[in-house]
């Protein structure tokens, strides 16, 4: 019996998705991972190597020319830069050195999921402070959490943010490093900028002003490099050194650090491949409002979609499914309960979302 459908992942493949629904595996089109529609062109060239060290040796554990490339795109020192197996390694990493058990951290909630995770797993405590309003863009309760930070390691920001496409104001950001700092043990602030193409905007630079902040980037998004699995992490030394000491050695297979260098040496495909999602994303919440589902402000890759109660949006999206289309979902005890999250995909694959959107009113 093939029980492939029945298995725990993080993330159901298409095939399991496709076995759910009686669909095939080619039909299912992922609007709910924030990935690009179009291959990254550095993949053709950077996979035909040559590769070194050789595949027949392991990869050089420094990473060396990746992270010399990820700082040159960044704009720090190589020694300022620490590199993972995607940005979720380096979350990862900030949890064990800076997240021992019994500790807290500071979520703002909605948020990425991960740092809940990373957070739980090392027995740590999340101190959830709830975002602002739709209405207020879900900014930062800036005022909230700097009560909060006398009683945390680790505060936790993703800008912009995911799931709900919007950027924190740069005063926000700034007045919560500013009261971490004062404190007698300050907390380590992590500002994950996976996004920060779309944004164009960072504190990457605030580094040596804040030498307890850390700012996370990954070739996910703009960079359309979702599969190699690379991110990296750019900080005042002191913070790298902390990270490094945690970091396993070979987490990168040497394929991948070829890749990611190659793309960050010649960055104009994610600013291109940025430009056109941007232009998409445009079209398509314009589209979709005229068929009833109206998002919030998005500077992402993605749009955040209001459908109504928790049960109207389980059951949109279940009717979603069945047309092979896969959304973002919260469940009912999420404060986004209520709303789906749908990458911007290409105009045949939004086309094909809006045609099922159309189904469900009909």
């Amino acid at each position: 019996m093939n029980t492939r459908s029945q298995v725990t992942t993080w993330e159901p493949s298409d095939a399991a998705i496709a076995e759910r629904y009686g669909l095939r595996a080619e039909e299912i089109l992922r609007f709910d991972l924030n990935t690009s529609p179009w291959p990254s062109p550095a993949l053709p060239e950077a996979l035909a190597g040559p590769f070194d060290p050789p595949l027949n040796e392991y990869p050089d554990s420094y990473y060396a020319d990746l992270t010399d490339a990820a700082a040159a795109y960044t704009g720090v020192e190589p020694d300022e830069v620490v590199v993972g197996a995607g940005a979720d390694e380096v979350i990862d990493l900030v949890a064990k050195a800076f997240l021992p058990a019994g500790s807290a951290a500071i979520v703002p909630i909605p948020t990425y999921s991960m740092y809940g995770v990373f957070t739980t797993h090392r027995a740590a405590r999340i101190v959830p402070v709830a975002r602002l309003s739709a209405e207020h863009g879900f900014g930062l309760d800036v005022p909230a959490m700097i009560a909060a930070l006398p009683e945390v390691s680790v505060v936790w920001l993703c800008n912009p943010n995911n799931p709900t496409g919007a950027a924190d104001a740069t005063d926000d950001v700034r007045a919560i490093l500013a009261a971490a700092g004062e404190l007698p043990k300050p907390p380590l602030v992590v500002v994950d900028e996976a996004y920060h193409e779309f944004s164009r905007t960072s504190v990457v630079g605030w580094r040596q002003e804040f030498p307890n902040l850390l700012t996370i980037r990954t070739m996910s998004k703009a960079f359309a490099l979702a599969g190699i699995r690379v991110g990296y992490g750019a900080a005042h030394r002191s913070v790298i050194e902390k990270l490094e000491r945690v970091r396993p050695p070979g987490s990168i297979s040497t394929v991948s650090s070829h890749i990611a260098t190659a793309a960050l040496r010649s960055p104009d495909y994610a600013a291109a491949n940025v430009e056109a999602l941007t232009i998409e994303r445009e079209w398509l919440a314009t589209e979709l409002a005229a068929r009833g589902w109206h998002s919030t402000p998005s500077i992402c890759n993605f749009l955040l979609v209001r459908i109504g109660d928790n049960a109207a949006a389980e059951a949109a999206a279940e009717a979603l499914l069945r047309s092979g289309i896969v959304p973002r979902t919260f469940g009912p005890a999420n404060p986004l309960r209520g709303h789906l999250r749908i990458t911007v995909r290409s105009r045949p694959e939004n086309e094909r979302l809006l045609t099922a959107v159309e189904r469900l009113s009909a």
